[in-house]
């Protein structure tokens, strides 16, 4: 199998599409193929027979994915948990169909990101979350959070019920940190993070000047992930794979 990760969130709009974003970026920058992967999404837009995902069209455009109907394989309109979209639309979250699609993907990249959707225990239909769609595809994962008040619950929580279930995590990044006039929270916070869960903190990324999703622009995100994010903890094995 192809090397991949699975970026997952501590809750929704906490910030995963933007660090997938970034670190497919920093890997087209290192030379490496890389794929993303938007599997189920909500609040999705346009006629019913083509339903556009903004998060997965900003992902594609950030891997350069020449395969969208793989790319995003599940799509609904209302804004709500995938089992309860699915079933207001009168349709089924098809995970049988998710998994094909991502064994094609794995076929044309050298290195794959799946984004999530909310956090770990979001129903993708009767008994089964975004927790056991992670297990079948086999990928360690990384969490993001924002590091402000109430961080150190949401992603404690999220760490755990990583660890129950035998996922390999590879760290946490947080979003949104500010640079200047942080709170104390955002001081403390990843700190306390790591030191109660052993997990590794990646790094921060700030509010980006110039990134806007709708319009399918990045700013200095590329720059910015790779100043301030541990991609080499993230990808393991293309950590060597140099630059162009």
């Amino acid at each position: 199998m192809k090397p991949g990760i699975f970026i997952t969130g501590t809750d929704t709009e906490v910030g995963k599409t933007v660090v997938s974003a970034g670190l497919a970026l920093a890997l087209r920058d290192r030379g490496i193929k890389v794929g993303v992967m938007k599997p189920v999404a909500t609040g999705c837009f346009g006629p019913d027979e083509r339903l556009v995902s903004g998060d997965a069209a900003f992902l594609m455009e950030a891997g350069q994915n020449e395969y969208p109907a793989l790319t995003s394989p599940q799509r609904f309109r209302n804004p709500l948990a995938p089992n309860v979209a699915a079933m207001l639309e009168k349709k089924e979250v098809n995970i049988p169909g998710i998994l094909r699609s991502y064994r094609q993907l794995q076929k044309h990249y050298d290195f794959l990101i799946v984004e999530g959707i909310g956090g770990l225990m979001v129903p993708l239909k009767k008994d089964y979350y975004v927790a056991n769609l992670i297990r079948d595809m086999g990928l360690p994962i990384v969490i993001v959070s924002h590091a402000g008040l109430g961080a150190i619950n949401h992603t404690l929580l999220t760490v755990d019920a990583a660890v129950i279930r035998n996922m390999e995590v590879r760290g946490i990044i947080f979003n949104r940190v500010s640079v200047t006039n942080y709170s104390m929270a955002e001081l403390t916070n990843p700190k306390v993070i790591h030191d109660l869960s052993g997990v590794p903190i990646l790094g921060s990324l700030p509010e980006v000047e110039g990134l806007h999703m709708e319009g399918g622009q990045f700013g200095r995100l590329k720059e910015i992930f790779q100043e301030r994010i541990q991609v080499d903890k993230i990808t393991g094995s293309l950590a060597a794979i140099p630059r162009k």
